[in-house]
């Protein structure tokens, strides 16, 4: 088979949407909506096409160059491919076949380089490994650590983006501007392919967590998930909580103009796309979250929590509401998103990856993002930019 065998166009969002509802799972950041929350770029929906059927999709973000008809064109997380499909299974189709295609179009779109994100899982590390890493002085990274599991997969996609001229992005230590290559996650189903019972997660978790979780329940605690109409107020003291928590731990809040828009988006295009959950101890917000489902895959997006009543574990209490609920909904994975590849126990990060493996689920690596530069000229100009703005 060869690249002319697959043919990518511009899809509208409905087609696009259609390709995604027939897939088990995709990253949200790969939904039609997802244009509308990242409203600063172009954007454009993308077909993949084999004897008139579709078989991938994506979700292009163009960032426009100065006074000039050239972007960069960014896939996060995607495209939504059959990343598992080579050559040993189909003779002759290789990742040049999926991507080739797609590549000559964005050329034909005016940019000047590419940004992918492979949804493809590279390595595994259970908690008790990340828990032994931490507690090992010798160790402070991830990567330092025998993975749990190397997925085949990951491995052979990276090599071959290598062969095909691709380059890695964002290995830098702490947290990139692109999307998260480690993140945490609570596998949701046994290898096999059946269901966890909330109570196999729950007993999966570590004491603290569990005792934590029981303290919350017997503070009184509530937890509740936003209906449709009390979303916009309950939005707003969420974002006021959220903007605390910046302040308390050092990073750079949204504004809540970038929420309203997530919400109103991603629950357009579906009503249990995303949700907003709050808890509370007699009247107070102690804790509050937005969660992201997409087929399967069940994310924690964004949290917030009082510096106040922190005694009463609210912010344990809210992850497990969304984890049962999670489970509820059939899905295969819930998602802590992004961690770093810290281990070092000096670092103020380790702080956040010690929380998550509390959960008893696994560090994972992706493959992580990857550039072609179309045009080497204007690439090199635009790292050159980019290089001066960290």
């Amino acid at each position: 088979m060869s690249s002319s065998d697959l043919t990518v166009r511009t899809a509208t969002p409905a087609e696009h949407l259609a390709h995604l509802g027939s897939r088990r799972s995709a990253s949200f950041l790969q939904t039609p909506a997802w244009a509308a929350v990242k409203n600063e770029w172009r954007h454009e929906s993308l077909l993949w096409e084999r004897d008139g059927a579709p078989v991938g999709a994506g979700l292009v973000l163009y960032r426009d160059l100065p006074r000039l008809k050239r972007s960069l064109a960014y896939l996060p997380e995607g495209p939504v491919l059959d990343w598992t499909d080579d050559a040993e299974e189909s003779p002759g189709l290789s990742l040049g076949a999926w991507l080739d295609p797609m590549v000559a179009h964005l050329k034909r779109q005016g940019a000047f380089g590419i940004r992918i994100g492979p949804p493809v899982v590279v390595r595994r590390w259970d908690a008790a490994a990340v828990k032994a890493g931490v507690a090992d002085p010798d160790v402070h990274r991830l990567g330092e650590l025998a993975p749990t599991a190397r997925e085949s997969t990951g491995a052979r996609v990276v090599s071959q983006l290598h062969e095909l001229g691709w380059r890695p992005q964002g290995l830098e230590e702490g947290f990139a501007a692109g999307q998260p290559r480690f993140v945490f996650q609570v596998p949701l189903r046994h290898p096999d392919g059946t269901p966890r019972t909330e109570d196999e997660v729950l007993k999966g978790m570590n004491q603290l967590w569990r005792r934590n979780i029981k303290k919350a329940d017997k503070a009184g605690v509530v937890v509740t998930r936003a209906t449709a109409a009390d979303v916009a107020p309950q939005l707003a003291e969420f974002h006021a909580l959220y903007v605390h928590t910046a302040e308390r731990d050092g990073f750079t809040p949204r504004p809540a103009s970038y929420f309203t828009r997530m919400v109103d988006a991603l629950s357009a295009e579906d009503p249990d796309r995303i949700a907003l959950w709050t808890a509370r101890h007699d009247g107070d917000l102690v804790a509050s979250t937005i969660a992201i489902r997409v087929g399967a895959h069940a994310w924690y997006s964004y949290g917030a929590s009082s510096t106040e009543k922190r005694d009463v574990r609210g912010s344990n209490a809210v992850q497990w509401a969304m984890v049962r609920d999670a489970i509820d909904a059939g899905a295969d994975v819930y998602d802590l998103r992004g961690i770093t590849e810290t281990l070092d126990a000096d670092d103020t990060h380790v702080g956040l990856i010690q929380f998550k493996a509390g959960t008893g689920g696994e560090a994972v690596e992706y493959a992580g993002e990857w550039d072609l530069p179309v045009n080497r000229v204007l690439y090199k100009a635009f790292e050159t930019y980019m290089g001066r703005r960290r």
